[in-house]
């Protein structure tokens, strides 16, 4: 059986479900895109090529292997992009949380059911129907849980605004010893430079006590004075409008010194050798066309 344990992003990374990108689909019609960058870029014509994609997920998986990290892949479905396996599903402490996902989603579920069958059913959670939330938004710090969300009053009429406030609640009463901070973030079915997709597009811990961050992200002034006062400023990376649109948040690490970052990450992989990280650099920036990256692709089930 897998030995579940996830307490922080950070630990020493010893099991994950990485997604694939074979067999993803033809390029989907503007009106199935679920999020702005995507459908840029399909009306662009420059939506990323499955070949293209599964070269870049295979290149991360590679770097993942060269750790000796427990790497778990999606059985293939036939045109269906999996890569996404951060959506569908995460865990906290030894708890494995089922996502309230997208209903055309749900077989991606299915597609790591043989990974389920290795975890004991009590450790297997799904929430109540009325909470929406997905692993993007979670992330993990020491007794903190951060949790991203949308406060505004279209909630129902934005695809981009993925966990609600009952998923925070949901996770508030699932955690109660913990300390549960929700984050309103900023939504744009149009604008990619203006749409915090999840919580790790604006926000991510590296290290012990660094973190890199996106202030416009944020709707309220005070969500991100919250992680100022708790990392302090020197200790966080800042990113522009245009980098967050890049993705610089959502690099993935493998343990409190090594990051796996893209390889046009110029700015932000100077300075995490300058404190002392050893940066993985992996080409992923067709995947990224999708408005998601590194820590969107992997479930992480078991660090130290």
């Amino acid at each position: 059986m897998l030995k579940l344990n996830v307490k922080d992003e950070t630990s020493r990374l010893r099991a994950l479900v990485l997604g694939t990108a074979k067999s993803n689909g033809p390029v989907p019609g503007p009106e199935e895109a679920y999020d702005p960058k995507s459908l840029e870029h399909i009306l662009a014509g420059t939506y990323p090529k499955e070949e293209d994609m599964v070269t870049e997920i295979e290149a991360f998986a590679s770097v993942l292997n060269k750790y000796d990290i427990q790497v778990f892949r999606p059985e293939i479905i036939t045109d269906c992009n999996q890569i996404f396996a951060r959506d569908i599903a995460f865990v906290i402490d030894d708890l494995f949380i089922k996502s309230n996902i997208l209903p055309d989603r749900e077989k991606e579920l299915k597609a790591i059911q043989y990974v389920m069958d290795e975890i004991p059913p009590g450790k297997i959670i799904t929430p109540p129907e009325e909470a929406h939330i997905e692993g993007g938004d979670v992330m993990l710090w020491n007794d903190h849980i951060f949790v991203g969300t949308y406060k505004g009053d279209d909630y129902p009429d934005q695809i981009t605004a993925r966990t609600n406030m009952h998923g925070v609640g949901f996770i508030r009463d699932m955690f109660p010893n913990k300390k549960v901070k929700e984050f309103d973030l900023v939504k744009s079915k149009t604008d990619a430079r203006d749409n915090a997709l999840h919580l790790d597009c604006c926000f991510q811990p590296v290290g012990k006590d660094r973190g890199i961050i996106y202030k416009g992200g944020f709707r309220v002034q005070e969500d991100y004075e919250y992680l100022l006062g708790l990392f302090g400023k020197d200790n966080l990376f800042h990113i522009t409008r245009d980098e967050m649109y890049y993705m610089f948040s959502n690099v993935f690490s493998i343990d409190t010194n090594v990051v796996v970052s893209e390889r046009n990450f110029t700015r932000l992989n100077n300075w995490l050798r300058e404190n002392g990280f050893v940066v993985e650099e992996v080409a992923y920036a067709e995947i990224a066309k999708q408005e998601g990256l590194f820590r969107c692709s992997t479930m992480p089930l078991t660090r130290d």
